[in-house]
């Protein structure tokens, strides 16, 4: 069992929301409420869904501590 705290909590959904971002743009979707996007749209990023997912990929790597 794994436990999240402070922080961590933010960056879950994070990268939970990129992964769903990457579904969507494949054209998969959850049936109901808002889209990866429209949430992440709310949360400040900008631009469209590949911009957007270049954004989240920067802070993934960030998260992870890679280097590109």
């Amino acid at each position: 069992m794994t436990v999240l705290t402070g922080h961590q909590i933010e960056a879950a959904r994070i990268l939970t929301l990129r992964a769903m971002l990457k579904l969507e743009m494949k054209g998969l979707s959850k049936s109901r409420g808002p889209t990866a996007y429209s949430t992440l749209k709310m949360m400040g990023f900008k631009g469209k869904r590949h911009e957007v997912l270049a954004q989240l990929d920067i802070i993934r790597d960030q998260l992870t501590g890679e280097t590109a």
